[in-house]
Formats: C-alpha cells, sequence, structure tokens
C-alpha cells in the first residue's frame, strides 16, 4: 500500500503538480491525498465526474466515446485523464472508471472491472485494465490504492 505523504513528498521533490478524474470512487483518491497537511503544492484539482454528463462537460469527453464504448472502459479511462490535464494545470492526470457494483454489471463487464488512465505532459498515456474482487467498499479502495501507485510510476 503507498504511502500518500511520501507520494506528495516526491511529487513535491519533482516540482510536479496533479490532478484527479474519478468516477466509481467518487473523488476517494483527492481525499486520501488532500487529508495530508501541505498537499495543495502538489494537488492541484479533483474532478468527480459520476454523470457521463459530467464527463463531456468537465473533461471533454465525446458523447460518441461514451455511446460506443460505454463510460466503463479504456477508450473513456484514457479521456479522461486526458482531459483532467487539459483541463488543469496539473502536470499528471490519474483517471479511474469502473464497476463498483453490487449492481452495474452489462456482458462483458462485471462487478469490479476498473480502468484506470495515466496522462503525463510529454509522455505518452498510459491506461490499464483491472478486476479486483469483493464488495463495493472492497473494489473501490483497491482502485484508489492501484491509482496511487501509478501516481507513484509516473515520477520514474
Amino acid at each position: 500500500r503507498k504511502d500518500p505523504a511520501a507520494l506528495l513528498e516526491r511529487y513535491r521533490k519533482a516540482g510536479r503538480r496533479l490532478a484527479t478524474a474519478e468516477s466509481c470512487t467518487g473523488g476517494m483518491v483527492a481525499a486520501r491525498l488532500t487529508d495530508i497537511a501541505g498537499s495543495s503544492d502538489v494537488v492541484e484539482r479533483g474532478f468527480v465526474t459520476y454523470s457521463n454528463e459530467s464527463k463531456i462537460e468537465l473533461l471533454g469527453v465525446s458523447a460518441e466515446q461514451l455511446g460506443h464504448y460505454g463510460a466503463v472502459s479504456a477508450q473513456v479511462a484514457r479521456a479522461m485523464a486526458e482531459g483532467a490535464l487539459a483541463h488543469s494545470r496539473a502536470d499528471i492526470a490519474i483517471s479511474i472508471t469502473g464497476i463498483a457494483g453490487p449492481g452495474g454489471a452489462v456482458p462483458g463487464k462485471p462487478v469490479g472491472l476498473v480502468y484506470l488512465g495515466l496522462a503525463a505532459k510529454g509522455r505518452e498515456t498510459r491506461v490499464e485494465r483491472q478486476h479486483f474482487e469483493g464488495d463495493r467498499q472492497a473494489v473501490r479502495a483497491a482502485a484508489l490504492d492501484r491509482a496511487l501507485e501509478l501516481l507513484d510510476s509516473a515520477l520514474d
């Protein structure tokens, strides 16, 4: 489990700021980071884009992408991360979209399916697919932990 205080210190030393774009985690990543005093010099902003409309309006995700691939997809995770970068003053952005459950599963998209996107200025955006086990709380906690790991890896 990543230590958020150590993560913030690494960003501070690197002179980098971050933004979050969260759907199924509802702001948990931003909350975990901003629990720590002095986080304001690293955490630039956080977007909680739960509805499709908010993904379009705040992050610039296209309605076509949402309609064609669905909100829980690699394509939308990529667009969310890149949109968070474009709509903030951050250097690095993380996105999370998934099905935390207990409802919401559709064929090919089970409960626990989560896509995370990592966008950084001047770099190729990374997207990964995860399938976390457990109930809603467990899926959200696992997505939070993985997001912190990805944010840490972005400085390597």
